[in-house]
């Protein structure tokens, strides 16, 4: 059963008609980690607020939950939950406030689906009369999860949850994610981040507007058509654009200490003594291992 489904969804804003959704379309199964992935702009947010019907569509059709987005739309907001990008709840009200007012939004109490988040209120419960404003990013984070959880959500949105949030939080967060998907949660999260990517069960890489490729993570870097090199030497910029340089080049980019490249006839030999040539000392050439990253730059060009 399809949790989530998007047919030809176009969103378009402004007297110009600027194009920020682009005729999208992808599917989610019941209980499936689903993961939109894109740089800032790449139209993640639109989406996210369209499914859950904050937002009209322009062009095509969605539901979620069997829900249309248009005519069902109290159905859906009774439905799922929605962690928007930026921190949303009330800064004024405390931990234990924020929480009791959105399960009486609901029609809930916190008791009734406390099974749900007690694995994340336990860690924020010991500052549970602090107010929402003093809280740190990784706290804040936490309770928008708690409170777009208390009413049991059947589809949680969470849009970029981890963006601002130091690297012991954003793992704790996945850690949780994992957990909420045993209870038959579906869940699509949007994220900047692509070392996120391989922590969903299928994404799709999407850019100014448009999905690149749906697929699991381990099938989107499997399909990387090159043999990808990484290359070291005593100048990064040199180094850079010596490989654009190469008549054989067809793809270099600075990854870490390293460039990662790909060429249409990749000698590693004649390779190191070019760039020798060129003035570049500590040259390394060896394989590179393809991320999520690599694969989404290639279909990039």
């Amino acid at each position: 059963m399809e949790a989530v489904v998007v047919k030809n969804l176009v969103k378009t804003y402004g007297k110009e008609k600027t194009v920020a959704v682009d005729d999208v379309s992808f599917s989610v199964s019941r209980g499936e980690l689903f993961g939109l992935i894109g740089p800032d702009g790449a139209g993640k947010t639109s989406i996210f607020r369209m499914l859950t019907t904050l937002l009209l569509p322009d062009g095509g059709s969605a539901s979620v939950d069997g829900h249309d987005i248009v005519k069902d739309f109290r159905q859906i907001r009774s439905s799922v939950g929605y962690m928007p990008g930026k921190f949303s709840l009330y800064q004024d009200l405390t931990i234990e406030e924020n929480l009791h007012f959105f399960a009486t939004v609901f029609g809930t109490t916190i008791e009734e689906n406390y099974h749900l988040i007690k694995d994340i209120y336990v860690q924020i419960e010991p500052f549970k009369n602090r107010r929402a404003g003093k809280l740190s990013g990784g706290m804040k984070q936490k309770l928008a999860l708690c409170c777009a959880l208390i009413h049991k959500p059947t589809t949680l949105f969470l849009d970029e949850p981890t963006t601002g949030v130091d690297p012991v939080s954003r793992k704790e967060f996945w850690e949780m994610l994992a957990r909420l998907k045993e209870q038959n949660i579906t869940i699509l999260v949007s994220t900047p981040y692509m070392d996120e990517a391989s922590l969903c069960d299928r994404i799709a890489l999407i850019q100014g507007g448009k999905i690149l490729s749906i697929d699991t993570p381990q099938n989107i870097i499997n399909a990387y058509p090159d043999r990808l090199l990484a290359i070291k030497a005593n100048e990064m910029y040199r180094l850079l654009k010596v490989l654009e340089g190469h008549p054989d080049i067809l793809n270099s980019y600075a990854f870490g200490e390293y460039a990662h490249a790909t060429f249409r006839d990749a000698d590693t030999h004649a390779l190191q003594a070019y760039l020798r040539e060129h003035g570049l000392t500590d040259v390394e050439v060896k394989d590179a291992e393809v991320t999520i990253e690599d694969s989404f730059i290639k279909l990039l060009h």
